[in-house]
């Protein structure tokens, strides 16, 4: 998403789009009905949540605005540029890296989902059937290309240098006796990709939204208890504000738990 639709997206003030800075400028409270509080999710499950958490913050006074996006870059972009006060969507080592990346002052304040990561395939119905030099997709960000492959190797399909982390990259792979071909593409496109390669590593959110069922269609999946679990980001400056507990509070509720619980069926797990 660009800066213009984000703009698009912003609070409407006196008949005029108002940027979230221009309001806090003007002394608006965030998360009052004069200046809602932004936060960026990605399309799919992250969406459907948040959405459930507006209506239930509404309730108690608190309101929000909800702006999606189709990639993991953008929400970042925005929220480290003021044109957001918070967004919902990514991990703790992705944070991380795109800090260090980046140079963004970023800081998470609270657990959300756990999506555990999925391998799919729409020629094989076991991994045992990948052929000699079968091309496998994974998404191609550091952290969860490494969580891919660490993936791939706890199903004893590789053997990656002993001790590495989610910082693993292919260069890591000291074993690999079905000479796969580890086909690194954006994480979005992984699913896509399905057609063309022989099997994908690919995130929930992303499985979900192309029509997977993580429960049935994935061949292998992360644990439940994924270490993985999303987060809600904040700029570091505003990790002590008030707002920013409302905004917590509200997330981390029974009615969020159970309302996941039931959307869901397991293939997205609240993390609170």
């Amino acid at each position: 998403m660009q800066r213009r639709h984000l703009l698009a997206a912003t609070v409407a003030a006196g008949g005029v789009l108002a940027h979230p800075a221009l309001l806090r400028a003007q002394g608006a409270a965030i998360g009052s009905a004069a200046r809602p509080l932004s936060i960026g999710v990605t399309a799919g499950p992250h969406a459907q949540v948040t959405e459930k958490v507006r209506e239930a913050a509404a309730r108690d006074g608190l309101i929000l605005r909800v702006v999606e996006f189709t990639d993991f870059i953008q929400p970042n972009a925005a929220l480290a540029a003021g044109d957001l006060d918070s967004n919902s969507y990514q991990h703790r080592p992705f944070l991380e890296q795109q800090n260090k990346d980046r140079g963004y002052k970023l800081a998470a304040v609270a657990k959300t989902l756990v999506f555990p990561l999925g391998i799919y395939s729409r020629r094989f119905h076991a991994l045992a059937e990948l052929p000699r030099g079968a091309r496998v997709a994974i998404p191609n960000d550091p952290s969860n290309g490494g969580r891919a492959l660490l993936l791939l190797a706890r199903a004893g399909l590789l053997t990656l240098t002993p001790g590495i982390d989610t910082r693993a990259t292919v260069a890591d792979i000291v074993d690999n006796p079905k000479r796969l071909r580890i086909v690194e593409l954006e994480a979005a496109q992984t699913p896509r990709a399905l057609d063309d390669v022989d099997a994908a590593v690919v995130i929930t959110d992303y499985a979900i939204i192309a029509g997977l069922d993580p429960a049935k269609d994935a061949l292998a999946r992360e644990d439940a208890d994924s270490p993985y679990a999303n987060l809600i980001v904040v700029r570091e400056a505003d990790r002590d504000a008030p707002w920013v507990k409302r905004l917590v509070a509200a997330y981390q509720t029974d009615e969020i738990r159970n309302f996941v619980r039931d959307t869901f069926h397991g293939n997205v797990v609240a993390a609170f």
